[in-house]
């Protein structure tokens, strides 16, 4: 069956993307894991829906008047470059923006642009990027950071949960923090705050923000941060931030959560130690010595040891779980007009616990176990039975050709290995293999013919995708 080879770039393409069909895995494997790593890294040439066709079938996501997120969605199942949507779903985690209090969806599709651009590049850069950015600015009360009367939210996110974690500034530091990004905010914020309740005339929907530096506004007197003094400005405590030491540790164990094996919330790091101090040690190496480059940590990440060992010690989060399942299942590959399924697979991840762009808070979502509880594992189950066990999904009269066409359809062991190794390749437990090879076995003396049938395939990968190890990536 499986090579060990096929099985490490499954698990790379489950962690820098959302998981592979078995004719992507053919192609990777032609690639090899290491000049495959340097294909992710290094995107070209996405091939995803475009949007014009998207606008044409979809008016309500051109004028962006609401369910962005399955615009977003499209760009998830369709693209050819998944660590370039991983890096904004990780972004977007960190960087946790919502909808909610906005009311400008255009600008927060705008936001995830920016981390889809600059998510592999400096932090500095994505910092600086973010710090402009409206839906940010907006979020987090920059707009209202006055130079006689400052509003410390964004100053004191940016080091709490952005970048260096609590413990690693002072309550002063925030303050002088908040004093350099004075002035910086939304050009003519009073007219757009009216316009942001109604719509321009279609096509072109709401008016977006756009940044605006007021120097008039901005306290240029000197300042003491993180042991440094000057006339910073918002770019200056960027540079600044980004070279403490606990800046790199605090990215490198963000990465080590989203790409190796979950850790415990932000809030707890303070008190808790890395799950693996030495790989932590290796990635914030990485950031230090190629000046913070977020590209190259993680080609050492994809590269490590660490990370070819963490096979399945991850918990899918719930995007992963749909676009990974909709990805095999090949649906929404072209926008239909007609049809809501879109919309209705992005509200499917809310039920699951991660609507995206509607973050519950600046802290993001807590990743691991959190993702599980009794309702959203049924929420998960159902939603991957579902699909998986329909063959008039193109993706999965494939998955089923695949299997009848790899394997002795017959032998019930077999049967089960080329179902999992379509759906995967997966890991699974002695106890869960035993009880599939059990399940098969009876399925197949059940049939006339003595060889599995389509239904039977079927039903081996809804009861895959109903185990604890499907879960996992």
């Amino acid at each position: 069956m499986s090579s060990e080879e096929r099985h490490l770039i499954a698990h790379l393409a489950r962690r820098a993307g959302f998981g592979a069909t078995p004719e992507e895995l053919d192609r990777y494997e032609e690639i090899g894991y290491q000049a495959l790593v340097e294909e992710f890294l290094n995107p070209q040439n996405p091939q995803h829906i475009s949007d014009d066709l998207i606008f044409r079938r979809h008016v309500d996501l051109h004028t962006m008047q609401g369910h962005n997120a399955a615009y977003w969605a499209y760009r998830l199942i369709s693209t050819q470059c998944p660590l370039e949507e991983k890096m904004a779903l990780f972004w977007h985690g960190v960087f946790a923006t919502g909808e909610g209090k906005l009311n400008n969806l255009g600008s927060l599709t705008n936001q995830i642009g920016t981390f889809r651009r600059c998510g592999l590049g400096r932090f500095d850069d994505l910092l600086i990027e973010l710090s402009k950015d409206p839906a940010m600015i907006i979020w987090l009360d920059n707009h209202t950071n006055h130079k006689d009367s400052i509003n410390e939210n964004y100053g004191r996110e940016i080091l709490e949960l952005f970048s260096m974690g609590v413990g690693n500034y002072t309550e002063d530091d925030i303050k002088e923090c908040s004093r350099a990004f004075t002035g910086w905010t939304v050009k003519n914020g009073e007219y757009m705050a009216m316009m942001a309740q109604k719509d321009s005339i279609w096509p072109y929907g709401r008016i977006l923000w756009h940044h605006e530096y007021r120097d008039h506004d901005h306290d240029d007197g000197p300042k003491a941060f993180l042991g440094e003094e000057g006339d910073f400005n918002g770019e200056d405590v960027v540079r600044i931030i980004c070279e403490q030491p606990a800046t790199g540790r605090f990215v490198s164990r963000h990465l080590y959560n989203f790409f190796v094996a979950d850790e415990v919330p932000v809030p707890q790091w303070l008190d808790t130690p890395p799950l693996d101090p030495d790989a932590i040690d290796t990635l914030a190496a990485a950031y230090e010595e190629h000046d913070h480059d977020i590209r190259s940590v993680l080609r050492v990440l994809f590269n490590s040891d660490f990370f070819k060992e963490a096979r399945f010690r991850r918990v899918k989060s719930p995007t992963e779980v749909i676009v990974g399942t909709l990805r095999k299942t090949g649906e929404y590959a072209v926008p239909n007009g007609g049809d809501n399924g879109i919309f209705m697979v992005m509200e499917e991840a809310g039920f699951m616990g991660q609507k995206l762009l509607d973050p519950p808070s600046v802290e993001g979502w807590h990743t691991g176990e959190e993702w599980i509880t009794s309702g959203s594992l049924v929420d998960r189950v159902n939603f991957a039975a579902q699909r998986l066990g329909d063959t008039s999904k193109p993706g999965v009269k494939r998955l089923v050709n695949r299997v009848t066409g790899t394997s002795d359809s017959s032998n019930p062991a077999e049967l089960v290995e080329a179902c999992l190794d379509v759906l995967g390749p997966m890991d699974v437990s002695d106890d869960t293999r035993l009880l599939l090879v059990e399940v098969a076995s009876r399925g197949i003396e059940a049939e006339p013919t003595g060889r599995a049938s389509q239904d039977l395939i079927l039903s081996m990968f809804k009861l895959i995708v109903s185990s604890r190890e499907y879960q996992l990536c």
